[in-house]
């Protein structure tokens, strides 16, 4: 794959945003994320559900490569949230009584309730992996949520303990990536944004998780840590609570914010070896950025990261932008890489 690549590749974090035809947008912005299914969301009714996500991924690849993306997602399109559609289908879960955690904001949200060992019982991206590398010739990322976050957004009435449940995640998100791996993916890459929210956890044993998730995998691995959605979180901190601690990591790649935090980043070079995907893109802004504030943004990095060791992306997932404004941002993206292979190839 990186053959294929040029320097300073464009990809999205994730989610690209589902049209106002497939998901009531509104209802969507007007609530936290769902951690358990919210088929209310859906406009279109449950026998033609399915054909109109494959059109709606369809849009949302197009979208990517008419900007000039360089690796393609599918958007998450089939996805309420970024976790809840693999983590409402492990065994061990009952999702018809749920149970209640926290989010990251402090506000209690429904969540998957543990009543027993946490399991993989089948794919459940690998399809959407498929359909995605039928619609596009471009490399191909899925994501994948974390298994520390998704025990920090369960109830647990089974393990004696959070850390059990973590590890059990991890067994199945690890059968998941290699999976997906198997089936033709260029890169997997797992969510964590709760390492950032919950620190002193994600030390004591959500590093060991992810470590888990990646054991004997052999094909190239991100994960992505943020400060949250801008639409939900609005405040944000200037640096990482939880980052220098994946230096140890097997993971590839690490995804990071900087746009809307102003992070400081001089806490890049403890991550020496990682490609860094370097969040350029302010999602709490509906202005689109010029491709100069793009470029000057990536060389905040620069100074820090080696050119070859930068991927261009938003700052999280582009899942609340209008979708117009999600386009010219994407768009800026490209031409601010652009930008910057001219002044460094």
């Amino acid at each position: 794959m990186a053959n294929r690549l040029p320097l300073f590749p464009t990809t999205l974090v994730g989610s690209y945003p589902q049209p106002e035809w497939l998901i009531d947008r509104k209802k969507l912005a007007g609530r936290f994320p769902p951690r358990v299914r919210a088929k209310e969301l859906w406009r279109v009714p449950l026998p033609e559900l399915a054909q109109a996500q494959d059109d709606a991924t369809v849009l949302a690849i197009r979208a990517q490569e008419e900007a000039g993306l360089d690796i393609i997602t599918d958007g998450e399109i089939r996805r309420e949230s970024y976790s809840n559609r693999f983590a409402t289908a492990l065994e061990g879960v009952d999702i018809d009584n749920p149970g209640t955690a926290l989010d990251r904001s402090g506000h209690p949200n429904p969540v998957p309730r543990i009543v027993g060992r946490i399991r993989r019982k089948h794919a459940v991206e690998v399809e959407d992996l498929v359909f995605l590398k039928r619609n596009t010739g471009k490399p191909a990322k899925m994501t994948v949520p974390g298994p520390f976050t998704m025990s920090q957004q369960a109830q647990n009435d089974y393990y004696n303990s959070e850390e059990e449940a973590a590890m059990d995640y991890a067994v199945a998100v690890n059968a998941e990536i290699k999976d997906l791996f198997a089936a033709g993916a260029d890169i997997v890459q797992i969510d964590e944004p709760y390492m950032q929210a919950r620190p002193e956890r994600a030390r004591q044993y959500g590093l060991k998780a992810l470590n888990r998730a990646l054991e004997g995998v052999t094909g190239t691995t991100a994960v992505h840590i943020c400060f949250g959605y801008a639409a939900i979180i609005h405040q944000r901190p200037s640096g990482y609570s939880f980052l220098p601690e994946l230096a140890g990591s097997p993971v590839a790649q690490v995804s990071i914010e900087t746009a809307q935090s102003n992070l400081d980043t001089a806490v890049l070079s403890k991550l020496a070896g990682k490609k860094i995907m370097v969040g350029c893109i302010d999602l709490s802004d509906m202005t689109v950025e010029t491709p100069e504030i793009v470029a000057e943004r990536i060389k905040r990095a620069l100074a820090h990261v080696p050119k070859e060791n930068v991927i261009v992306a938003p700052d999280c997932g582009m899942k609340y932008l209008p979708r117009d404004v999600a386009f010219g941002k994407m768009t800026a993206m490209v031409e601010g890489a652009r930008l910057l292979r001219r002044e460094f190839q």
